[in-house]
């Protein structure tokens, strides 16, 4: 597939991911800095994908852009009020959208279509993150500052089929991951922009989401280091253990992914998806998500055991 691809934000760290990404299948990255215009950069691109946080200024006018150059677009971001932005302003474009084909967003979304797929309806959704520990980058820090600023300084859950605003100290909870992570400290209410994407095909009424209590220190410390490479490709030494659970009635599934480095996983995912798309695949016109598009089970096996192991648990 020799196909073009615009990548906004390429210099930033997950943008050098997803330019690497994009060779190794054997597209060609068109990068973007935060200065290029973008009709003259997407002219000539199959399709945009958008690495360029805090996203709340950069989704878009780089959508509005890939409309007027009729391409599809996709972006990496985790604020979960620009995935409602997104659907709520471009809900009937006449090209394929993607908001948060990434770590946060994607993933869960996809895990969580995987764990649903036999029920005919959702009681609860839990989502379970262990990181064995989280160096934030100074792009997470500045998306995080820009969504926390946008609810006042509140949390926010999933709860009676809608996102809303929590005050005070999120609960603290232990839960029980697969072997060999075992019983870990975790943080409730650790919302992420999977409780914006899942809800947009999925109708349950409420979506728990626990982080390990060591990865949300690590995010709040201001000391905490950025991601440092331990391999040729840039990955970090990171790992991580996603666990999504759904009931329905007395019926319950465990759907798991592991890998390293959140950032780094987020490129295999979004490029995935952007070579679906331009072969035909899930290209349908509007904003959906990737667990909304593509079958959950056949896009998470195309990755491979080197980027993700899947499979369920208990």
């Amino acid at each position: 597939m020799n196909k073009r691809i615009a990548v906004l934000g390429a210099a930033g760290h997950t943008g050098r991911f997803v330019v690497a990404e994009l060779e190794r299948r054997g597209l060609t990255p068109i990068p973007c800095g935060r200065g290029t215009d973008l009709d003259q950069a997407l002219r000539d691109a199959d399709a945009v994908i958008n690495c360029a946080g805090p996203f709340h200024t950069t989704a878009g006018p780089a959508i509005e852009a890939a409309i007027r150059a009729g391409i599809p677009y996709l972006d990496v971001t985790a604020e979960v009020e620009v995935v409602g932005d997104t659907l709520a302003a471009f809900a009937g474009a006449g090209i394929p959208i993607v908001p948060a084909a990434a770590f946060f967003g994607g993933l869960g979304d996809l895990l969580a279509a995987a764990a649903t797929a036999p029920f005919t309806s959702v009681d609860e959704l839990t989502i379970a993150y262990a990181l064995s520990s989280w160096h934030p980058t100074s792009g997470t820090r500045r998306t995080g500052k820009v969504s926390a600023s946008r609810r006042g300084g509140n949390r926010i859950a999933f709860v009676d089929h809608r996102l809303r605003i929590r005050d005070g100290e999120a609960p603290r909870a232990e839960w029980e991951f697969p072997a060999p992570i075992g019983r870990r400290a975790v943080v409730g209410e650790f919302v992420t922009a999977d409780s914006a994407t899942i809800p947009t095909h999925i109708g349950t009424p409420v979506i728990h989401s626990f982080m390990t209590a060591n990865a949300v220190a690590d995010l709040r410390s201001q000391d905490a280091p950025e991601p440092v490479a331990t391999d040729d490709s840039g990955r970090s030494a990171q790992t991580f253990l996603v666990e999504v659970v759904a009931r329905s009635g007395d019926q319950e599934r465990r759907v798991t992914a592991s890998g390293r480095d959140i950032y780094a996983v987020t490129a295999p995912l979004v490029v995935e998806a952007a070579v679906r798309i331009l072969a035909g695949e899930g290209a349908i016109a509007g904003v959906a998500t990737l667990g909304a598009r593509f079958d959950p089970v056949g896009f998470l096996a195309a990755l491979g055991p080197d980027t993700l192991e899947v499979g369920e648990s208990r």
